[in-house]
């Protein structure tokens, strides 16, 4: 039963990715222009956190219930693919350097990257307090 729980939230994060991808396109092409660079990045921030909560709040029951540090487990298990994504990703195929890559890791010009990785790791659990719906 846990491999089918943890087969879904993986199909899950899946999901988040596939939006974190069209919340980057949107940002370079909608709010990059009509905002500027620093507002762009916190709004593409917010969004993406805002987005990440709703799809663990929707997906939640889909999941399967389980107790509060299973939520984290998974909140855990999102936080290290979307780590192991983006430096994968953007070493070998946008082909940047470690100190470019650690530089998403700042709070310099409106970058809340760092949030949204909480906010990953956290999104289960937080869905899981709205809904109420853990073991104890």
């Amino acid at each position: 039963m846990a491999y089918v729980m943890v087969a879904k939230a993986f199909a899950v994060w899946w999901g988040i990715l596939i939006l974190a991808i069209a919340n980057g396109t949107f940002r370079g092409s909608v709010l990059l222009p009509l905002f500027g660079m620093t507002t762009g990045l916190l709004l593409s921030g917010i969004i993406l956190c805002t987005v990440i909560i709703a799809i663990a709040y929707i997906a939640l029951p889909w999941i399967g219930q389980t107790s509060m540090a299973g939520y984290y487990m998974i909140g855990a298990g999102w936080l290290f693919l979307t780590l192991i994504f983006e430096f994968t990703f953007g070493y070998f195929v946008q082909g940047k350097s470690l100190p470019g890559l650690l530089e998403a890791y700042t709070f310099e010009g409106g970058n809340i990257w760092p949030i949204v990785l909480v906010v990953t790791a956290l999104a289960p659990y937080i869905a899981a307090k709205i809904r109420g719906a853990y073991k104890h």
